[in-house]
């Protein structure tokens, strides 16, 4: 599948939050404009929760905020799904800020400690 141009959903239940249209892949991460949809309203505070998790675990690595991160992210995956072109993917990683979006995905569970070191990596 080549990504470039693609357009991947964001939803919640059968709402729209937004697209990304992509515009970069640098393998395992994606990103592109995002585009919000009708239900972003109902999330915004949520990714704008988890980014300044993980911007604060990149300025300093405590077992707190990773667990606070954690648990951001747990109410983010309660509330919405990621798509791409070919139809839903089961995981996934996703940051929103603004008009832009990241995320990394597997047609497979994550390795738990990966992904940790990714959102420590801030993406």
């Amino acid at each position: 599948m080549g990504f470039q141009g693609g357009v991947w959903q964001v939803r919640s239940g059968d709402q729209r939050v937004g697209e990304i249209l992509i515009d970069e892949a640098d393998f395992p991460w994606l990103s592109g404009s995002f585009t919000p949809g009708p239900a972003f309203d109902t999330v915004r505070d949520l990714f704008a929760r988890e980014l300044e998790l993980v911007n604060r675990l990149t300025e300093r690595d405590d077992d707190k905020i990773v667990d606070e991160w954690e648990q951001a992210y747990d109410e983010i995956r309660a509330c919405v799904s990621l798509s791409s072109p070919d139809g839903p993917v089961p995981e996934f990683l996703l940051h929103v800020e603004d008009d832009r979006a990241w995320f990394r995905w597997s047609d497979e569970p994550f390795d738990e400690e990966e992904a940790e070191e990714e959102q420590e990596s801030g993406g």
